[in-house]
């Protein structure tokens, strides 16, 4: 095996070590080390939540006196700042006297950006970085859009007909999509860091909104994923499940100066973090919302209706990604809820063009998936 042959393995093998902390490590990006000596794998981490131990320092740990002149893989380069709850890891490297860090990718954020390869360099570590790099971009694509833009990385989920449809002319919506289906989604609920609906769909359907994985994927330990509702006037129930539990489960409420000003200190009374927002033509200036969130420590969001959101994410051009959930039925109709909300445009180059479509089965439904 070539050098470099032997480095893509190895990386490949980091990488796989960084998935395996997804959804847990919010807002910190997921990140895989291995420590290689002679060729032979010495020890190996990953990080495995926010405020714990990264992932080069448990590898090393592992690793021990083994790391002498060793080669330290990470897919992240290691963080060198002291802005946070764990020591940096960039004195612990060179404290371990490996001998060269292979790095996937530089980390985007103002604090690190090369900081930490240049450290290691003065310290006379060979240092070989955009090994498997694009794969590393890919696995933290929600962080790196959060520090670039300063907002979440959006992601839209709806269930619907083959023929478009989310909802009856009544309403009626539950249930579309199959058992295995909303297991799917339940997953990918765990996944981000917060999940939005319009104040349409609390008033329609009362949603609790939460993280249910079947026993088998639950995990005690897995951070809360924040609810977020859009509602411009606040006609929202303070009495709706969104707003119980909200110790579990922190609720955000995005308004506007439409609102009465006793039911936003209600709300806030009651324990919800309620942003008042610029509007425009009367709702939630969703731009102006995201930075808010993004502020948050919020690097990633699902939103999950109604139509209108819908349309305004993307007309804003504010969604990143499609999850649609198609169930193998046709409703019909021109009084039925179709995906998307408001005016149709007039012209048909107006169209949302979406890039990268992928479609796989979930048992009796098809799950779409597609960059927009």
């Amino acid at each position: 095996m070539s050098d470099v042959e032997q480095d893509v393995s190895f990386m490949k093998r980091a990488l796989r070590l960084a998935a395996q902390g997804r959804g847990m490590t919010r807002p910190n990006p997921m990140v895989g080390a291995v420590v290689v000596a002679k060729g032979t794998l010495v020890g190996s981490g990953y990080h495995q939540r926010a405020g714990g131990p990264h992932a080069e320092i448990i590898a090393l740990r592992r690793a021990g006196p083994r790391s002498r002149r060793a080669t330290l893989y990470s897919t992240l380069e290691p963080c060198c700042h002291t802005d946070k709850r764990t020591a940096p890891c960039v004195p612990a490297v060179i404290d371990s006297g490996v001998g060269r860090v292979v790095v996937a990718m530089r980390d985007p954020h103002d604090r690190v950006n090369g900081r930490g390869i240049q450290r290691l360099r003065r310290a006379g570590i060979t240092v070989d970085v955009g090994c498997l790099g694009n794969e590393a971009a890919t696995l933290n694509e929600g962080y790196i859009h959060w520090v670039k833009t300063g907002r979440p990385f959006v992601v839209l989920k709806a269930a619907m007909t083959l023929d478009g449809q989310i909802a009856t002319a009544s309403g009626e919506s539950q249930w579309m999509t199959s058992v295995k289906t909303r297991e799917h989604v339940h997953r990918l609920r765990s996944q981000v860091d917060a999940i939005a609906v319009g104040v349409r769909t609390v008033l329609k359907d009362d949603p609790r909104l939460t993280v249910r994985l079947p026993e088998k994927h639950a995990n005690a330990t897995h951070p809360p994923v924040r609810r977020i509702i859009f509602d411009s006037r606040l006609r929202s129930s303070v009495n709706a499940r969104v707003f119980q539990e909200l110790e579990r489960f922190p609720t955000i409420v995005a308004t506007t100066r439409l609102a009465a000003a006793t039911k936003i200190q209600q709300l806030r009374n009651i324990g919800v973090d309620v942003l008042v927002l610029p509007q425009q033509t009367h709702r939630v200036s969703l731009r102006r919302c995201l930075h808010e969130l993004g502020k948050r420590e919020i690097a990633s969001l699902l939103v999950e209706g109604g139509s209108e959101l819908y349309a305004g994410f993307l007309r804003a051009a504010l969604v990143n990604r499609l999850y649609l959930y198609v169930a193998p039925v046709l409703l019909g109709g021109r009084d039925a809820k179709g995906l998307i909300g408001g005016l149709s445009p007039k012209r048909l180059n107006e169209n949302v063009g979406v890039d990268n479509l992928h479609v796989q089965s979930l048992g009796e439904d098809l799950l779409i998936t597609g960059d927009v």
